[in-house]
Order: structure tokens, then sequence, then C-alpha cells
């Protein structure tokens, strides 16, 4: 069986292994090229875009892919659009592999947005030290908040850099330890923390850590999606592609 899995995630790249290891499946992960240095997934590799849904159709009809699984990131809404409008214009079976998002507990002060303007709102009427750990692709609409000073956290530079009045960026690829998160909040004075409802391990700690310290949490709203087969582990994609198979 031919198995594309749009990837980029770490769900992604244990699902590629997953594939390689079972030895009855030739997979094919796609990247989006974004990273300089990717983590890279064992199987066939295939860097950059397809050129909208009409591109990944070609590709699925070209490649005779047998089956997509999207385990792209949960904010990669449009990749989602396109996979499921490719997948049905091809007939090819897709699942949705999406690591359940993160839950507000006991002791959390988080304020969910929809979007990064609201976001912007609630720190220029609250916060002065905030630690953006939104990655570096959306930056650029902080940057006017003139009197906050940022600590932004990015696997890569931001090139070109918004233009912050006080920034400072600390380049780090996760998974993140609490008590690593702890002392970079507290050495930081962070009075509030701005990230996407991401959910996983990876970078959970963050959002303990601020429980902890009793600060304020910034946390936009996933995209909606598709309404697609879902799975949130390895063991349930496997299992899917291997009832497929049998069908």
């Amino acid at each position: 069986m031919r198995v594309l899995v749009l990837g980029g995630t770490g769900e992604g790249h244990a699902l590629a292994r997953a594939l390689v290891e079972a030895g009855k499946f030739h997979v094919v992960s796609s990247l989006a090229g974004r990273t300089k240095s990717p983590r890279l997934p064992p199987g066939e590799l295939r860097l950059g875009g397809f050129g909208g849904a009409e591109g990944l159709a070609r590709y699925l009809s070209t490649s005779r892919i047998d089956a997509l699984v999207d385990a792209t990131h949960p904010f990669a809404a449009t990749m989602g659009r396109h996979a499921a409008e490719a997948a049905r214009a091809q007939g090819v079976p897709l699942l949705r592999l999406e690591r359940p998002p993160w839950r507000a507990v006991a002791g959390d002060n988080w304020r969910e947005v929809e979007d990064w303007e609201e976001a912007v709102a609630v720190l220029r009427a609250s916060a002065r030290r905030v630690f953006l750990a939104i990655g570096r692709q959306e930056l650029a609409a902080f940057a006017p908040l003139a009197q906050v000073w940022f600590l932004i956290r990015a696997v890569e530079r931001p090139d070109p850099m918004p233009p912050f009045a006080q920034a400072e960026v600390l380049l780090a690829r996760g998974p993140f330890a609490l008590e690593d998160e702890r002392r970079l909040l507290v050495s930081h004075r962070i009075d509030t923390v701005v990230c996407k409802n991401s959910g996983g391990s990876a970078a959970e700690a963050k959002l303990t850590a601020a429980r902890e310290l009793g600060l304020g949490v910034v946390m936009r709203r996933r995209p909606v999606r598709p309404s697609l087969p879902t799975v949130s582990s390895t063991e349930e994609a496997l299992a899917w592609l291997a009832a497929l198979g049998s069908a």
C-alpha cells in the first residue's frame, strides 16, 4: 500500500517510522520545507508545497497513492482543506492524525482567543513582559505593542524580524522540561504566556509552569478543519490503514 503522510509533526514522524518498520507499506512523507533543518522521517521524502488542492490531487493520481494521512500541525488549516478536497476528487481514503488539544484545569488562568488581533488587545490591556511561544511565522501582529517586552522562542531566527521595540529571541527546539520552563519564566520576569493550542507533551510544560507561578496565558483556539475520520495515536492510524488494506 502506498501511503502519503502529510507530516512535519512528531505524530507524522512516528507514523512514518511505524509504517516503514511494519514492512507492508511504501510511505512518502511530505514536509512543507519551511524549516532549514527539519527532523527527517524514515521512508521516501518530499519537500515543498503541491500547488494547492489541484496540485495535491495530481500528485495522488500520478504517484498512485492508496491512502492519505493528514498529520500536519493543528493550525495548518489550509493544508487540511486542500487534503480533504484532493482526496475527495481522487477517491483516496483520508485519515486525520491529530494530537488532542490542551484543556484548562484548576489553577489555570487562560484567556482563549480566536485570532492574534484579539490576543494583541488582551496584551495591550494587561501585559508588560510576555513569553511569545508561537514560532516565527506570525510574529508581526505583536510588534506594534511598544510598551510590552517580548521573549520570542523559535526553532529558527525570524527572517525578517518584525520591528519590535523590546524583544529578545531565544532559539530552541522542544521538548522542554518543566524545571527549565519554570526557570525561564522566573528569570525573565514573565507575566503572560502567549501560545497556540497545539496540544501534545513536547510544549506542555510551559503551561504547567505558568499555572504554578500564577501567570496569565493567552491561548489561541484551533481553527476549524474539515470533518474527517480522526485518530490521536500512531496505533490507531496503523489499525485504520491495516483495515483499509484488508477491505
